[in-house]
């Protein structure tokens, strides 16, 4: 079908990279452990020999230890196979075909160019060539067993012998590499070609997205002196939910009903927290509490949410161009949404003067907005508004930033990752005026470290302030969930006297 050569490459091609010598039965490197760690039946090696590790022991391998004599032949062999493969299949045919398909035609290739060139390796190792040849094709070469796996939160790509990745909030080593930097390159170079972004040495900052909405960001050399840096925050395959986040200790039953409320009543809300606190994973959990009737517009550097209604526009910014034109900001995505008819608008991440059109959205009867922001504390999420929006050039007083902000901020959400790597939310702050020159607000939900177990992790205890009635009440008693809210707040308090009593 695709034209395949009798050659294969033919031997010559071999020579630049020689295959492996027939080898006697004591000769033969021992076969690699066919558990892979990783989803199915896919190795975890990445094209690195190495022991692969069991998934269900959720250990992940080390390998600073010292390589395996075969290593380099491994790849050597591998790079022979795969020149041979290029030259013997139709690439625009192969694009036409579904993913099983092209994967089973590229391994009978595979298997019989192994036959031709008299190639000798153990059923294992064969198979795991399969597999990273199939993965360098049609998939993300090494990184496709990382990516398979659900548990797996992020991936930590340091040039190409080098890529951790966080598991249950740890942060570990994995004997997962590259053939060398060029190789990593390629990948990352498909990775961003997906969404119409380039990463080079002359644009070798870039953010951009998996197919599943994962974020991903790249930094190249010369910018990366060790070799091209790739990191990705992956996205659970199914959505998380509230329930799901009480079920894992991230807020209480009663804070869940809470966050609810305030996603049913249109409460502008600011959800604030460290890098990889859970702030995204929170906003979308938000998000499912918009009425599915509603026009809602994202606006986002990188698309990553996944809202379930059936009404949503999703816009994502573009980087300029190679001559340096074209570039599409985020404040260029909130004005035009504006024109938009807009219900809601979340956005993705503030991070600079588009603080200053958000807000104004917020106050100008776009209730129930959202945004995420970069922050340690929901008192350092309003002053770190104030400092975005004068960075932005505006010469407006401090006063009338801040007017800006009571007015337009309802709530704000905490969350924050805390040092056994657990997400907590912990605080639900509701922002009330001002008083002078300053801004004052009050805590409705916090959440309480009350020390911490044998096996070194936290605990605690979400609790309410003692608050009933706090200012967006009103809002809850328009929407008719004041009695759900008051609730809500009495009974979380109750349960925090009767711990106390005990």
């Amino acid at each position: 079908m695709f034209g395949k050569r009798t050659t294969f490459g033919g031997n010559a091609a071999a020579a630049s990279a020689p295959p492996r010598a027939r080898q006697t039965p004591a000769e033969k490197p021992a076969p690699a452990n066919p558990g892979t760690g990783m989803a199915g039946s896919r190795s975890a090696s990445g094209g690195a020999d190495g022991p692969a590790n069991d998934h269900n022991s959720e250990q992940v391998v080390d390998v600073t230890g010292p390589e395996r004599t075969h290593d380099q032949e491994y790849f050597l062999t591998k790079s022979s196979i795969f020149n041979a493969l290029i030259d013997s299949i139709d690439l625009s045919q192969l694009a036409t075909m579904d993913g099983e398909s092209a994967r089973e035609e590229i391994r009978d290739i595979v298997s019989e160019i192994i036959s031709l060139k008299s190639i000798v390796m153990s059923i294992s190792e064969q198979e795991d060539l399969l597999e990273d040849i199939c993965n360098d094709v049609l998939g993300y070469g090494p990184l496709e067993p990382l990516l398979a796996r659900d548990d797996i939160a992020d991936i930590m790509v340091n040039g190409a012998h080098s890529c951790f990745i966080e598991v249950n909030g740890q942060v570990r080593l994995t004997n997962v590499r590259f053939r060398d930097d060029s190789h990593l390159m390629n990948v990352c170079q498909r990775i961003v070609s997906q969404v119409g972004r380039r990463v080079d040495e002359s644009s070798p900052i870039c953010d951009a997205r998996l197919p599943d909405g994962s974020r991903v960001n790249v930094i190249a050399p010369p910018l990366a002196i060790d070799g091209p840096t790739l990191t990705i925050r992956k996205f659970k395959k199914d959505k998380l939910t509230l329930d799901q986040l009480v079920k894992f200790g991230s807020i209480s039953p009663d804070g869940s009903k809470v966050l609810q409320i305030l996603g049913r009543v249109r409460a502008n809300i600011l959800i604030s927290g460290g890098t990889g606190s859970g702030k995204t994973t929170l906003l979308n959990c938000l998000t499912g509490y918009i009425d599915r009737d509603e026009r809602v517009i994202t606006c986002e550097d990188s698309a990553e949410l996944q809202l379930q209604q059936p009404h949503v526009v999703r816009l994502e910014t573009r980087p300029p161009n190679l001559e340096g034109e074209g570039e599409i900001t985020m404040r260029d995505l909130i004005k035009n949404c504006l024109r938009m008819r807009p219900e809601r608008i979340i956005v993705g991440e503030v991070r600079g003067p588009e603080a200053f059109d958000l807000l104004q959205a917020m106050n100008t009867g776009h209730d129930g907005s959202m945004g995420t922001l970069h922050a340690n504390s929901p008192r350092e999420a309003l002053a770190r508004l104030e400092s975005m929006i004068t960075m932005g050039g505006y010469s407006l007083p401090s006063r009338t930033i801040r007017e800006m902000i009571v007015s337009s901020i309802d709530v704000v959400v905490q969350a924050a990752r805390l040092r056994d790597g657990s997400r907590r939310i912990t605080h639900i702050t509701e922002v009330l005026g001002l008083e002078g020159d300053v801004i004052v607000t009050q805590d409705i939900f916090l959440f309480d470290i009350t020390g911490e177990d044998a096996n070194g992790k936290l605990t605690g205890l979400h609790r309410s302030t003692g608050i009933t009635k706090p200012r967006f009440a009103e809002r809850a008693r328009y929407f008719n969930e004041e009695a759900n809210l008051v609730e809500a707040l009495e009974s979380s308090n109750i349960e925090q006297h009767q711990t106390v009593n005990n």
